[in-house]
């Protein structure tokens, strides 16, 4: 009895202490100043950078130019005798660019150089996926809708002969469709345009063109040609200018960005439903993503744009370079070549495909991931799309419904697959489960037509893009996850490394080698987020050499050839004399991959030298001691591929921080 009554009033005490315990802890629930705040990549700049000063600390080892680079200098002007534009022009030549943001910059350069090399007179182009948009802005329409119209004929006058539209006499014909059209491959040659197009141009006094591929001129042209790759030039990099707006908003983002008073990257995933579907690279991702990239492979293998199978082994893409770099591994990578975790990084492309679940692993590593939703308010973007008629508010309808033996047979049809399977019958249908750009894919085998807000949608993602293009082209360094892909079509990411290249050669461009990465990345694939001390220097040594001119020998080796703009070296640009000439290289068709830039003019060769002799003096700086501390005893055995005899060409160079230039 006494035992009872001891473990009763053990009971009744031990009660009574958690009663007291959940009281107090209520209490200061209820009394607790502290707030709950949304995660806000913005707020967690300020915390990082608290002090911000004007002049910018950068580590030279990770941020420093490229110096062997140095001596190439921007210079398309024409080189020969370049007389102006025939008034008498053989006819006009109107054209329709379907596709996105790199699909529209490239064609309209090759538009140009075709219309100079037939003496035609360019219409300014429409883009097509502004004007399939109903209800955008009215202030706009189509070309002007991303660039600017007086800007693009005043800078190309001593070229090509741009008018707005037809004359009123042949208007009329064109809406009778009484005018030929064409439908050119991007590979099409100089020969077909003189050959087949030039003669029906004469005759017809009118053509239209007809542009899908992202280009309509085959990107590498004979030397005797070189003047239409500098007029591609002179279109790409100074005549295509972004809308006034567009400008503003990209160059206030840049500030922002710049206002931290700290360096920024720019990275492009890259990850695109059709580049994915191209190369079979499905079996990366999981559930409903899987099903949509298969879904556009097999609509490619009917259109004859894929002649592979519908199945393949993404993972053996992966490891032949074909499939991109994902944002965990791009990360890695970055912390490898000694980011800190609080660099900033600026996201940029306007469509991720996977969304954010991707982009976890990513922020993980790096918290300050930002993009133009982090800098800009909605006002911001409201204005730069102008005055929108409105869109229904609720485009949704509820399926017909369906018996429930049909339920029941669809649910014992649906076998094995990576798709989502069907709620089971008893449980009702909800609206979140069929709303979203992929609910068409639990309900049907077929991809519906696009509706109006997904046009629009398509309209809006060509101004995100020339808001990341600004944005990167601005950015202290540039990763790419996914280029060189070997498709033929033209990407953001070359598109900005083409130009980072021509305005400052020496500029930090990654121009990673899949490949080589994806065998790097397996030989740590059980600790890849605690790499290896030797393996680092693996990834230090590809990357550094990446930047060079290993970088761009291979980049105009499996770029160039479907996209001039990617790689405009030699022909757009000059090198300023120095003591030592460089070494030309030729690729296997003799035509000279590095090395055979012209000599930059005397006005150059002062102006450029003095730049060159400020970014070459010495800066001062404290070592970090810390950097690879964590490295210091980790070692891993690495394949005799990879390994040369044991021993690598790379040295430990600690990093240093460094104080530069307010004016740099």
């Amino acid at each position: 009895m006494i035992i009872k009554s001891k473990i009763k009033w053990v009971t009744l005490s031990l009660l009574t202490l958690s009663l007291l315990s959940l009281v107090a802890h209520l209490s200061v629930t209820k009394f607790s100043t502290v707030d709950l705040m949304q995660y806000s990549a913005m707020s967690g700049l300020h915390a990082d950078f608290p002090n911000v000063v004007e002049k910018r600390f950068r580590n030279k080892k990770i941020w420093g130019v490229v110096q062997s680079l140095e001596l190439l200098q921007p210079y398309a002007n024409p080189r020969s005798s370049y007389p102006v534009p025939n008034e008498q022009s053989n006819g006009f030549i109107y054209a329709k660019i379907f596709g996105g943001f790199a699909n529209i910059r490239s064609s309209i350069c090759d538009l140009v150089a075709i219309s100079r090399l037939l003496n035609a007179t360019l219409v300014i182009p429409e883009i097509q996926e502004s004007t399939r948009s109903k209800g955008i802005s009215f202030k706009f329409k189509s070309f002007s809708y991303l660039y600017e119209e007086e800007q693009f004929i005043v800078s190309l006058k001593n070229d090509v002969i741009i008018v707005k539209s037809l004359p009123e006499n042949l208007k009329a014909g064109r809406r009778r469709s009484e005018f030929p059209t064409f439908r050119p491959k991007s590979s099409a040659s100089p020969k077909y345009y003189i050959e087949e197009i030039l003669p029906k141009l004469k005759k017809a006094k009118v053509i239209g063109l007809i542009l899908t591929d992202g280009g309509c001129l085959q990107s590498i042209l004979p030397p005797s040609m070189a003047e239409f790759q500098r007029l591609r030039c002179r279109v790409a990099f100074h005549a295509l200018q972004f809308r006034t707006d567009i400008q503003i908003l990209g160059r206030r983002m840049v500030e922002r960005l710049q206002g931290w008073g700290q360096p920024f990257l720019a990275f492009h995933p890259g990850l695109l439903r059709d580049t994915l579907a191209y190369h079979g690279c499905a079996e990366l991702f999981q559930d409903v993503h899987t099903e949509l990239i298969q879904y556009r492979r097999a609509q490619m293998i009917k259109r004859g744009i894929v002649s592979e199978e519908l199945s393949v082994d993404s993972h053996l893409r992966r490891e032949n370079g074909s499939c991109p770099l994902m944002p965990e591994e791009v990360g890695v990578l970055l912390r490898a070549m000694g980011y800190p975790p609080k660099t900033i990084i600026y996201l940029a492309g306007s469509e991720t495909f996977g969304g954010q679940r991707v982009l976890i692993p990513l922020r993980g590593m790096f918290a300050n991931l930002v993009d133009r939703t982090s800098l800009c308010s909605n006002k911001e973007f409201s204005d730069l799309v102008g005055p929108e008629t409105p869109l229904p508010l609720d485009l949704f309808q509820m399926p017909p419904a369906k018996r429930d033996e049909q339920l029941k047979e669809e649910w014992k049809k649906a076998g094995p697959r990576p798709r989502p399977l069907p709620p089971p019958p008893d449980r009702p249908i909800y609206r979140h489960e069929k709303e979203g750009w992929y609910g068409w894919i639990t309900e049907t085998d077929t991809e519906p037509d696009p509706s109006p807000l997904d046009l629009r949608m398509q309209a809006h993602r060509l101004l995100w893009d020339a808001l990341d293009y600004i944005v990167s082209v601005e950015a202290d360094a540039f990763f790419s996850g996914f280029n060189n892909d070997g498709s033929g079509w033209p990407d953001f990411s070359n598109l900005v490394m083409g130009q980072r290249l021509y305005e400052t050669a020496s500029s930090r461009t990654y121009r990673p080698d899949r490949k080589i990465l994806a065998e790097l990345s397996n030989i740590t694939r059980d600790n890849m987020f605690h790499p290896k001390h030797n393996w680092t220097l693996l990834v230090q040594e590809h990357l550094n050499k990446s930047l060079g001119e290993e970088g761009l020998i291979r980049q105009s080796l499996f770029s160039k050839p479907s996209s001039f703009l990617s790689h405009p070296l030699p022909e757009c640009s000059c090198r300023v004399s120095s003591a030592e000439p460089p070494t030309q290289v030729k690729g296997n068709d003799g035509r000279t991959v590095y090395g055979g830039e012209d000599e930059c003019p005397e006005w150059m060769q002062h102006g450029e030298k003095a730049v060159a002799f400020e970014s070459t003096g010495e800066e001062g700086g404290k070592v970090d001691e810390n950097e690879f501390q964590e490295y210091e005893n980790d070692i891993v055995q690495l394949p005799e591929s990879l390994d040369s005899g044991g021993k690598t060409n790379v040295t430990l160079v600690w990093d240093q921080d460094e104080e530069m230039d307010p004016n740099d």
